[in-house]
């Protein structure tokens, strides 16, 4: 069995929305950690850890070799979530979202290689399926990948990297993540379930695009632990292998996001509006990582619901609107 204690892991984003929760459960499970972020939404999220001995962090950027190479010193793992996440902000900036999200998570690589690092997962997302051919359809990994935003398209193209990689020293494994929701020490409210439910609890009206279309939900602590389930995971199970995170059972369509959210905001004012912004439409199988790693996730959506809207009946977040919140 692994000693915890004698692996240091290289966070890359972990001061961010789920990155500074698998840090807080990597410290907890008593690896070393070291955090490898630019800022770029603020520190804060990383208080908590500070007086730790086993935290370590260096602010950098991903696109700053000199940076990558000093902070992959004495790093036995990496788990890569740094990246421009989203569709909205890498439209906004789509030469940064290329740079970050592409070419220098292929150099990361190369220097995970010069530096003898064992293991390397990566955070992919199943907005990489797009658009269900077939209505309805569950999509396994086995699934044709159809990205339709740049955002995608930067994430599949790593992922035909990192399985190119067969000669390669280091175990590599590709963790497509679910639409996330929930609380972590960098709260979001630019996502569709806490932006939803957010609204609601403030008494504002929703006003909901695209209401039939599918997407498969995942609580941001259950999406941290998988990546440390993949990381300490037998490497012959893992090893060029990529997997939905998830449950199969959390697709919803966002007008049944909006009848949960009815049922613990009885108030809810619901306005659907006909013209499809988002044309991204897919159902997912989650079945793959909790058959091989025995993953199975401990919070539903009701339950990020309830946990969303507990903060603003109990007014623990002062400014809601506050754009601090938000990925753009």
């Amino acid at each position: 069995m692994v000693n915890n204690q004698s692996k240091t892991v290289l966070v890359t984003g972990g001061a961010g929305y789920i990155g500074s929760e698998l840090v807080r459960i990597l410290l907890q499970d008593d690896f070393r950690v070291i955090v490898f972020d630019n800022l770029s939404f603020g520190g804060e999220s990383l208080l908590s850890f500070w007086g730790n001995p086993a935290f370590r962090f260096i602010k950098g950027d991903l696109r700053n070799d000199d940076d990558i190479k000093a902070a992959l010193t004495g790093v036995d793992y990496v788990c890569h979530l740094a990246a421009i996440v989203g569709e909205p902000p890498c439209k906004k900036y789509p030469e940064l979202a290329l740079q970050v999200n592409w070419h220098a998570s292929v150099r990361l690589y190369k220097f995970c290689e010069e530096a003898g690092v064992q293991r390397f997962v990566f955070a992919s997302t199943c907005s990489n399926y797009g658009k269900m051919a077939v209505a309805d359809s569950l999509l396994d990994e086995t699934a044709e990948l159809n990205p339709i935003s740049l955002y995608s398209e930067t994430k599949v193209n790593f992922e035909k990297y990192l399985l190119s990689q067969e000669n390669s020293t280091i175990t590599r494994t590709i963790l497509r993540f679910s639409t996330v929701y929930g609380i972590s020490p960098r709260p979001r409210f630019d996502l569709t379930v806490n932006e939803f439910t957010r609204d609601a609890a403030l008494g504002k009206p929703l006003l909901i695009y695209g209401e039939n279309f599918w997407r498969p939900y995942c609580h941001v602590s259950d999406l941290a632990r998988s990546v440390k389930i993949a990381m300490t995971a037998d490497a012959n199970k893992v090893n060029g292998e990529a997997f939905n995170v998830g449950d199969t059972s959390e697709n919803y369509t966002k007008k049944m996001l909006a009848s949960e959210i009815g049922e613990i905001i009885p108030s809810l004012e619901v306005n659907y509006h006909p013209v499809v912004t988002d044309p991204r439409d897919y159902k997912v199988n989650s079945d793959k990582i909790k058959k091989i790693l025995g993953f199975n996730i401990t919070k539903t959506v009701p339950d990020g619901i309830r946990e969303i809207a507990s903060l603003f009946r109990q007014q623990v977040i002062t400014e809601p609107m506050n754009a601090r919140y938000g990925n753009v």
